[in-house]
């Protein structure tokens, strides 16, 4: 069974739409989670309704402390060998879960499996996609400049038995919670890429990942992040992505050499 995971909070816009993604699947062995954060609007009466009508739709709502929190609930509840998430406001392609229901009978546990990601605006207008081909540790710990990590959950899939060796989402993280599973997960999964996309991703105005990369504090949280992991690895394989990382920075930009150059001497014969 694959337990596809909902965590919202006040999601009125989006969560029947979310329902219907799943619904639409047509996959008879899959259960939709849906974990509210004890939502204000009309989030838990739209989800009552589907509930009494479709059996496959489990859920709750109380209040949380954030959504690593909530996703957190959600995996406890799951009864599926499978996990998958799906944020209120994104979406399937047709007919992944049935595939992915399939290939997943083939693999060992535990498995990451990850596939390709739409990725679009307020407009509907597609930004780009997402193709995460390189998913070695020291893939993702070189950072976004040289390989791009899964950008969103909708395109991605494991064995629940992966928690058990990596544990839950950190429930001091609710924005890069994603970025650190993944940091852990393909240290502990065999993993898989798949060259076709699986997910659609709203980078939408007005919500918490748009906000927190327009204010910044996102890539300065996603720098700590890998920067606390490289801190884990052997001393000379940080060594070798240090060098490799300030060698690309140069390259990519070469105005910034000589002032740094500079910078260097003068503290060398200032001792």
């Amino acid at each position: 069974m694959i337990s596809v995971i909902t965590p919202v909070y006040n999601g009125e816009s989006f969560i029947e739409s979310c329902i219907k993604v799943v619904i639409e699947q047509n996959c008879s062995d899959v259960e939709h989670i849906i974990v509210d954060g004890g939502s204000q609007d009309g989030t838990v009466t739209i989800i009552k309704q589907y509930a009494e009508k479709y059996p496959h739709i489990r859920w709750i709502s109380e209040a949380d402390r954030g959504q690593s929190d909530a996703m957190n609930k959600g995996i406890k509840m799951a009864k599926g060998e499978v996990i998958g998430f799906l944020n209120v406001d994104d979406y399937y392609e047709p007919n992944v879960l049935n595939k992915i229901e399939k290939v997943f009978n083939n693999f060992p546990e535990p498995t990451l499996l990850v596939g390709n990601c739409n990725i679009w605006d307020n407009q509907e207008n597609l930004k780009g996609v997402n193709k995460p081909s390189k998913l070695h540790i020291t893939d993702l710990l070189l950072g976004w400049t040289f390989t791009q990590p899964p950008v969103n959950p909708s395109a991605y899939f494991y064995h629940k038995s992966l928690h058990e060796k990596i544990g839950l989402y950190d429930l001091e993280e609710n924005y890069a919670m994603d970025i650190d599973f993944l940091l852990r997960a393909v240290q502990a999964a065999k993993v898989k890429y798949v060259d076709e996309i699986w997910g659609n991703f709203r980078y939408l105005e007005g919500t918490k990942s748009v906000e927190d990369a327009k204010s910044g504090q996102g890539e300065k949280r996603y720098r700590k992040l890998l920067q606390n992991y490289r801190k884990k690895l052997p001393f000379l394989l940080q060594l070798y992505m240090l060098v490799l990382v300030r060698v690309t920075y140069f390259y990519r930009h070469p105005q910034d050499i000589i002032p740094s150059l500079k910078q260097k001497m003068q503290s060398i014969f200032s001792h």
